[in-house]
């Protein structure tokens, strides 16, 4: 399944300044019975963000309409826990296409390169900055630009680079899934096969 394209993001951002936030936190287990990828955002963060009778947590950073935005900015350690890619189904269906912080769970972070969410990892110095911009200016933007591995305070231009893997790069670059990276070589499978003497 082809997604979004990712080349620069220029996006004011959502703070979550808590560390250690897992998969269940990030959609319960209760919510994964669907097998289709939509639908999910609707549930994400469900108990942080409601009560059990559906009232919206006025405390909870989603329910405040001062964040907006598709980079969702964590604390420490985004995404540990248990393996299931419904945590990057549910925060894609919410509209995120970037998550910032000091280090992500690896599972989760394949998870999301899988699927059009660009897992950017900053220093705990650079991610603290981040977080202090926001609180003074809720409008803060940041430029995630993945041709030159980049991320910018826009407002004050600090940037920091992140690293990411060279094929998951050219498959958010090209908007492909490993599928459709492969269907992309067709022709060149083709010509190989084709000149093969088996």
């Amino acid at each position: 399944m082809a997604y979004d394209k990712f080349t620069v993001l220029k996006s004011t951002a959502v703070p979550m300044p808590i560390e250690n936030v897992d998969t269940d936190q990030i959609i319960p287990a209760r919510f994964l019975k669907a097998t289709e990828r939509k639908g999910f955002g609707d549930n994400l963060f469900r108990d942080w963000r409601f009560e059990n009778d559906g009232t919206p947590k006025k405390d909870f950073v989603l329910n405040n309409p001062i964040y907006t935005g598709k980079i969702l900015v964590g604390g420490k350690n985004f995404g540990s826990g248990s393996s299931r890619e419904h945590a990057a189904w549910a925060i894609y269906d919410y509209g995120f296409r970037c998550v910032v912080s000091s280090f992500f769970a690896d599972i989760f972070k394949n998870n999301s390169l899988n699927i059009g969410i660009l897992p950017v990892q900053v220093s705990e110095a650079f991610l603290d900055k981040i977080f202090k911009a926001i609180e003074a200016n809720p409008k803060t933007e940041l430029e995630v630009n993945l041709p030159e591995q980049k991320i910018t305070i826009v407002g004050d231009g600090a940037s920091e680079s992140f690293e990411i893997n060279g094929y998951k790069k050219h498959n958010m670059t090209n908007g492909y899934d490993d599928i459709d990276f492969l269907q992309s070589l067709k022709s060149d499978i083709k010509t190989f096969s084709e000149k093969s003497i088996y």
